[in-house]
């Protein structure tokens, strides 16, 4: 299947109602069919892993078809360079989620890329790198809990970051190292507790909803020792 095949299958089953939908979820439907990403996966698998195909379908610069090339790609053949290549077109929080969860967090750059994207006064850029952590906290079962701690840092600096999309993922990122396991989630607490202390709305926000869910003792019961 052609990337030209590809976009034609996506205009067809295009939908103005789920265009509409995503509008309202904040989504940039600029360059959007409205295409769910359940049917998007589904497609997905249809195709396979094709890495040269997935960079022909990102440069379209179509909304679904970037999906589609995050599902595709295959993360070993990822370099630097794509990724930050990528990540600099990035304009909706869903593009960047779901690059960040079906690619980036699978490569062996994605901590060194966190350091680097959270310095970034751009906002997308910056919550991808909020974004990679909470995926790690989830998906990346083998990385030790200790390693999540050097993120506390860029948690606490950035939580005054007052703009919508980058104080959900700094929230995000904290609240998932909090539930990844008992201790990580007394740690999390502790420093949302100190999070709390900044003279910054966006720091109160982020640490009074994170303290909530870490408390919570659903939450906790969830919690591996």
């Amino acid at each position: 299947m052609t990337s030209k095949e590809i976009i034609s299958i996506l205009k067809k089953n295009g939908s103005e109602y789920n265009r509409q939908g995503m509008k309202r979820y904040g989504i940039n439907v600029d360059k959007a069919f409205g295409i769910s990403v359940t049917n998007l996966r589904k497609l997905a698998k249809q195709i396979g892993k094709n890495h040269d195909l997935a960079i022909e379908l990102w440069e379209t610069g179509y909304h679904e078809a970037r999906h589609l090339a995050s599902m595709i790609a295959v993360p070993k053949l990822v370099t630097k360079s794509l990724m930050n290549k990528w990540v600099k077109d990035f304009n909706s929080w869903d593009i960047c989620d779901g690059t960040c969860s079906n690619l980036f967090c699978k490569t062996p750059y994605a901590v060194d890329k966190i350091f680097e994207w959270s310095k970034s006064n751009k906002e997308f850029v910056r919550r991808t790198a909020f974004s990679l952590i909470a995926y790690l906290a989830v998906h990346d079962k083998k990385r030790n809990d200790e390693d999540f701690l050097l993120f506390f840092e860029l948690i606490k600096k950035y939580s005054t970051d007052e703009r919508n999309f980058v104080k959900k993922a700094v929230n995000w990122s904290l609240r998932q190292i909090g539930k990844r396991s008992r201790s990580l989630n007394e740690k999390a607490i502790q420093l949302a507790e100190d999070i709390k202390q900044i003279d910054s709305r966006s720091a109160k926000w982020i640490a009074n909803d994170a303290i909530k869910e870490l408390k919570n003792p659903k939450t906790l019961a969830r919690i591996k020792n």
